[in-house]
């Protein structure tokens, strides 16, 4: 019988302080999107919602996705490859920025670089590990950006 292998995240001892990980594929952003998260979380602003409203508007003239989705989408990115089963909690998110706009049919591409780690204290068998998430559109500009620390069991890289 073959081996078998299941997809996880990386457990702590895994995650290489100074790596890029790169997460593919991407995500284009649909209008469904938008529309479904923005209502689904009771964000009313026009900007998002109201194609007539936004389009008279400077200086974009066209709806804006909404940056929740944004972050939302671009931690999401991250999942399978680094913390699909190893995560036990996000314990916050800091230094949150959106430098540029993401609209209806944009591309969202992330990468996660690894800040720093070390074992828990006070929770054996766990480590938090920072890590910074940057959200990049398909022209490579940056469209977002947010450090994460993360709560992640150790477990020697068993599968």
């Amino acid at each position: 019988m073959a081996r078998e292998i299941q997809q996880r995240g990386l457990y702590f001892e895994e995650f290489e302080v100074g790596a890029r990980y790169l997460h593919r594929p991407g995500r284009t952003v649909t209008e469904a999107d938008n529309v479904l998260f923005t209502t689904l979380t009771m964000n009313t602003q026009s900007l998002h919602l109201d194609a007539a409203f936004a389009a008279g508007q400077e200086p974009y003239h066209q709806r804006l996705v909404n940056s929740m989705f944004t972050l939302s989408t671009l931690v999401g990115l991250s999942v399978a490859q680094l913390t699909e089963g190893t995560l036990v909690a996000n314990l916050g998110f800091s230094e949150i920025s959106f430098p540029r706009p993401v609209f209806v049919g944009n591309t969202l591409y992330g990468s996660t670089v690894v800040h720093h780690k070390r074992e828990s204290v006070s929770r054996p068998g766990e480590g938090i590990v920072t890590l910074e998430h940057v959200g990049r559109n398909q022209d490579d500009e940056v469209v977002a950006r947010a450090t994460r620390a993360a709560l992640v069991r150790l477990g020697g890289g068993q599968s």
